[in-house]
């Protein structure tokens, strides 16, 4: 019995684009309500997001459940927790701040066993060979781990065509991150960012390698998809969380004239 086929970097690897949803709510039962949604992937986040393995492991393994697929962002790719991750049962891998051709090149290590890797050899004590019960799990896993490294400064973008020379399985440009340190941080759609940013995607999609982006811009979404990007994430579960009980904290207050020339909510004593 082989690993888990992982349908998310298969798709990827046919070209064919996949939307999805980054989950930042650190909790298992709002990552089941988002599984419910029906994306194509849900990324769940332990670098910006208050999030450990435990928690990360309890959103994944609701994901699993659905017709979704689980994405993990690790907190910053260090080969001790790559390992951890994937022993988990976590197929699928962001790593944020890639700089170098060497940097990505040790990440392809640490996801792959000896000869070929360095990734630990624990699989009877992991989630991942579904502890021993998947026996051929140590010669197969390898194929279906997909590494994801983000893109996400001017260091990254001047290594990204060393980078792309890698066995990374796709490279994920970060439109926040690069446009603070371009000079415009908040503005991702200065159009020096944008321009950077769609440069780069061409060039990811060009070598042949999967080409990601998280944007809410829909404008930017659209021209992202034409130029052939494949994993695209069009929104987050907290803003959407946040906009909507707003608005409906909102229209309740319009209820009541009082508290619409206040602006606040008031309580009876």
């Amino acid at each position: 019995m082989p690993a888990p086929k992982n349908s998310f970097k298969a798709a990827l690897t046919a070209g064919h684009p996949q939307i999805g949803c980054w989950i930042g709510m650190a909790n298992a039962y709002a990552a089941e309500i988002a599984a419910t949604a029906d994306f194509d992937w849900l990324l769940v986040d332990g670098e910006h997001a208050p999030n450990d393995l435990r928690s990360i492991l309890e959103q994944v393994r609701v994901i699993e459940g659905s017709g979704s697929a689980a994405v993990a962002r690790l907190p910053i790719g260090e080969t001790w927790m790559i390992k951890q991750y994937l022993d988990a049962g976590v197929q699928s891998i962001l790593v944020p701040m890639v700089e170098s051709g060497d940097q990505a090149r040790e990440l392809v290590r640490a996801v792959r066993y000896p000869p070929h890797g360095v990734r630990g050899v624990g699989s009877s004590l992991a989630r991942a060979s579904r502890f021993a019960a998947i026996p051929d799990y140590l010669k197969t896993a390898d194929e279906q781990i997909c590494l994801l490294v983000q893109v996400e400064n001017r260091l990254g973008l001047a290594a990204l065509d060393d980078i792309l020379t890698t066995d990374v399985d796709g490279v994920f440009v970060g439109p926040a991150d690069l446009a603070a340190d371009m000079g415009h941080i908040g503005n991702a759609g200065h159009p020096e960012v944008v321009e950077a940013v769609l440069d780069a995607l061409q060039r990811i999609i060009a070598s042949g390698k999967a080409a990601g982006i998280l944007t809410l811009d829909p404008e930017m979404q659209r021209k992202c998809l034409d130029l052939g990007v494949t994993f695209l994430a069009t929104d987050i579960d907290v803003t959407l969380f946040a906009k909507a009980m707003r608005q409906a904290a909102q229209t309740g207050l319009s209820l009541l004239a009082e508290q619409v020339e206040s602006g606040a909510a008031e309580t009876s004593g």
